[in-house]
């Protein structure tokens, strides 16, 4: 037996669309997936990972109305609150692309010992679980510095938002991550 999740704008409560709700075995896939995608994006240098970056900021700038109308229709937030959201997105990806490397650049520091240094290494896969209220803001303010430091990411997104998820999901497979 198949189970759905439905979205249904808050404003109008018109049902919106039905998606599929992803089994155990799925969720095993995609973590096996995340895994052993991490074992290469830690190793990809930091320029490779600012491209995607790059990328997705100039698709979320192409996609900027369509995708504020999707977040409106799901969640019945305001279109010009909608825009921002997404103009606030485009924004933190600058401003990681612009200042990841120093960031991440080791630091050497002084203490008694003979070398020592502060070095910014990636954990792993790394999952975020989060609320319908501000959609795009919320996941790319935790996935942008979590893969642009060498982690992968899984996103456990409010059910109401499903479509903003999977245009997020979406996105970032479009910008070649």
């Amino acid at each position: 037996m198949e189970n759905f999740i439905e979205t249904t704008n808050p404003y109008t409560n018109t049902k919106i669309k039905k998606y599929k709700i992803q089994n155990s075995k799925d969720v095993l896939l995609k973590l096996q997936f995340a895994d052993n995608t991490f074992l290469k994006w830690k190793e990809t240098a930091i320029s490779k990972r600012i491209n995607h970056f790059e990328s997705l900021a100039l698709l979320l700038k192409k996609k900027k109305r369509e995708l504020s109308e999707l977040m409106s229709i799901e969640m019945g937030k305001p279109i010009n609150q909608s825009v921002a959201e997404i103009e606030k997105c485009i924004k933190l990806i600058d401003f990681y692309c612009i200042n990841a490397e120093h960031f991440l650049a080791d630091e050497i520091i002084k203490t008694d010992a003979q070398e020592s240094f502060i070095s910014y290494d990636p954990l792993g896969v790394i999952l975020a679980i989060m609320p319908w209220n501000y959609p795009f803001w919320q996941v790319f303010r935790f996935a942008v510095p979590t893969i642009m430091v060498g982690n992968t990411a899984l996103l456990k997104h409010a059910s109401n938002v499903t479509g903003c998820a999977l245009a997020i999901e979406s996105l970032f497979k479009e910008a070649g991550f």
